[in-house]
């Protein structure tokens, strides 16, 4: 990937959490980057295009890093902790790529949205259902639909997708560990 295509996605994500997909125009993607409108529909067709860019390339980060938890020999308990510190600990504007992901795709074409709804659940939702699913299936998991675990989970982690709410909390550390402590053991004594 050329060094400018880079520096496109990275300014323009940050731009797209700032301002919202209708708030920003290619103009201030290239006068942000200090480069003509031309040479930044070089490398996008339009703005669809960049989103679109953006958010596949964090869904192919996630999948790898979901890969790796799911290969790792360890149980589920520990998987489920390592997912949610994957998510967590990684910096505020990227967590905030999961949040910007639905709330933007209302603006994108149809087959744009359809598109990405595949490569969210493949690459994403998927592969975290797969965690439970082993689990289950391990006896390591109580039996439990996996998109319900999966949802439920990442409602849990989901306020925590906001940038500006990153510095009212605790460190993420800690977070991750009341949030899987919840998760898994509940809030009622035993």
């Amino acid at each position: 990937m050329s060094d400018l295509r880079q520096q496109i996605l990275s300014t323009a994500k940050i731009l797209f959490i700032q301002q919202g997909y209708h708030g920003l125009s290619m103009r201030q993607i290239a006068e942000a980057l200090g480069v003509s409108k031309a040479a930044l529909y070089y490398h996008f067709r339009d703005k669809e295009e960049l989103l679109l860019a953006i958010l596949d390339s964090y869904l192919d980060q996630m999948e790898t890093s979901l890969q790796k938890i799911r290969q790792e020999q360890v149980g589920a308990r520990r998987q489920i902790r390592t997912l949610v510190e994957l998510i967590l600990f990684q910096p505020a504007d990227q967590r905030a790529v999961i949040r910007l992901s639905s709330q933007e795709m209302a603006q994108l074409s149809q087959p744009a949205r359809l598109a990405f709804d595949r490569a969210y659940h493949r690459k994403f939702l998927d592969q975290i259902q797969l965690i439970f699913q082993e689990g289950i299936q391990s006896g390591q998991l109580r039996p439990l639909d996996p998109t319900v675990a999966t949802w439920a989970l990442l409602g849990m982690m989901y306020p925590y997708f906001y940038p500006a709410h990153s510095s009212e909390l605790l460190p993420p550390v800690e977070v991750a560990e009341h949030l899987v402590q919840i998760f898994l053991d509940g809030v009622a004594l035993p």
